[in-house]
């Protein structure tokens, strides 16, 4: 039973301190809408679409409504497009094909993202992973909605460094053609280790092949929750600092649990899970970056800050799963620059850097996100970043992902502003020495030994 108190504090939460559901994500099957004619697989994946989410916005607005609690994005994610394509795309013009059709489809039932436009390539490719891939410059650049991500690498298979060599061309093709937009189509496209089936988030959210056919999926945010909570308990001990961070974090998957069983039951569509993730905005007073300042460090990426990340990460884990059976997804911290004011006054200040960050993507939920950079940054070294960053996802049994932008005729110190919930982001320098031989190896690398479990 939810007492009045509760609500009270809900109430006091959502009002002044930044509390909202960041999603409702409906992911989608489309496994029964494979072809072999590319004309009857866009026909079957709109019509698929858009009678399994006419209802997801209108829904989405009167939970919002009938609890006062905001429900800042509703989106969809599909299985991922590589499968489904796979027997009616013979080049990739035919994969931009489809990315048109899911963008229509969005559009038409006016969700604010898709996600899906994506390949599974841990251990190797299919003609037709490699063909979606060639396609994801120009799929994002003629598409508004659309998500991509590929997943790379896993703890139990390694990490294909074939694909992560393509990839990073496919990232610098993607901002040439989105150039004249900030270089704004990377900001749509991620590349994952251990990605999950089940994350609501974008742009990394798809619709795993072991998932019902249509499933209901919850993402909820509160890093103002969690900084006003620690004001309250400033220099006190770590023992009450983790105390109030689980507290915090169990209230705020109440209420996403909450949305979520009522979005299931209204549209008659099974809950899935509930992403306890902390997902920061723009908006001042949402900002991880702030909780680890008031945790004790004066800016993110001062001596401390890994250890303060780490401790957030757990506490708010723990503190999710006893107020949900089903914390799924991602759930822990995100430490996007662009989407964070606090981590884009830390860049500011030169506290922070692309090093520092990626020893923070140790503990905490993702990886490398929103972060800008030169655009003259060659491929080989977006191959080397991204190779980096899922070896650290491998080898810790971790999601780890990496969302990078070239923002091209950008240097360093340079603003990109990408608008909206995206937000802004300082150009970052990128270390400028070559792993050309390293990466130009081709192969995979190994799963570690670890992996051997059965």
């Amino acid at each position: 039973m939810i007492n009045i108190n509760e609500v009270s504090e809900t109430n006091e939460m959502i009002e002044k301190e930044n509390l909202d559901v960041r999603t409702i994500t409906m992911g989608i099957s489309l496994l029964d809408c494979i072809s072999s004619d590319l004309e009857t697989l866009n026909k079957n994946i709109y019509e698929k679409i858009y009678n399994s989410a006419k209802d997801l916005v209108k829904t989405g607005d009167e939970i919002s409504r009938d609890f006062g609690i905001p429900i800042v994005n509703k989106r969809i994610s599909v299985t991922p497009i590589a499968i489904i394509g796979a027997s009616a795309c013979k080049e990739p013009k035919d994969f931009v094909s489809i990315a048109k059709t899911l963008d229509k489809a969005a559009k038409d039932v006016g969700v604010n993202l898709l996600g899906g436009y994506s390949a599974l390539v841990s251990k190797g490719m299919t003609t037709a992973d490699k063909l979606l891939i060639q396609s994801i410059p120009e799929a994002l650049a003629t598409t508004d909605v659309v998500c991509s991500s590929v997943n790379v690498g896993s703890t139990k298979t390694g990490i294909n460094m074939d694909a992560v060599r393509l990839l990073g061309d496919i990232i610098l093709e993607t901002a040439e053609l989105t150039k004249d937009n900030q270089s704004a189509g990377c900001m749509k496209f991620v590349v994952f280790c251990n990605a999950p089936d089940d994350n609501p988030f974008m742009a990394g959210a798809f619709h795993g092949v072991t998932e019902a056919d249509r499933i209901i999926n919850v993402g909820v945010s509160g890093p103002g929750v969690v900084k006003t909570a620690l004001e309250k308990v400033r220099g006190e001990n770590f023992e009450v600092l983790c105390e109030t961070i689980k507290k915090t974090a169990f209230k705020v998957t109440r209420v996403g649990q909450l949305v979520a069983k009522e979005a299931s039951d209204r549209l008659g569509v099974p809950f899935g899970i509930v992403d306890l993730s902390l997902a920061p905005t723009p908006a001042i007073g949402d900002s991880v970056a702030d909780i680890l300042h008031e945790i004790g460090v004066e800016h993110a990426g001062a001596p401390g800050t890994t250890a303060a990340l780490a401790l957030l990460n757990d506490q708010v884990k723990k503190g999710g799963v006893m107020a949900s059976s089903y914390v799924g997804g991602l759930s822990g911290a995100f430490i996007p620059v662009s989407e964070d004011q606090g981590m884009i006054n830390a860049v500011n200040a030169g506290c922070l850097t692309l090093e520092k960050l990626e020893a923070m993507t140790c503990v905490c939920s993702v990886g490398l996100d929103m972060i800008a950079i030169p655009g003259d940054t060659k491929a080989t070294t977006l191959a080397g970043i991204i190779a980096d960053e899922m070896a650290i996802g491998m080898i810790n049994q971790k999601t780890t992902a990496v969302r990078l932008i070239p923002a091209i005729g950008k240097k360093v110190g340079d603003i990109v502003d990408f608008g909206g919930l995206f937000g802004y982001s300082p150009v970052m320098p990128v270390n400028g020495f070559s792993c050309d031989d390293f990466v130009n190896r081709g192969g995979r690398i190994p799963a570690p030994i670890h992996s051997f479990k059965n």
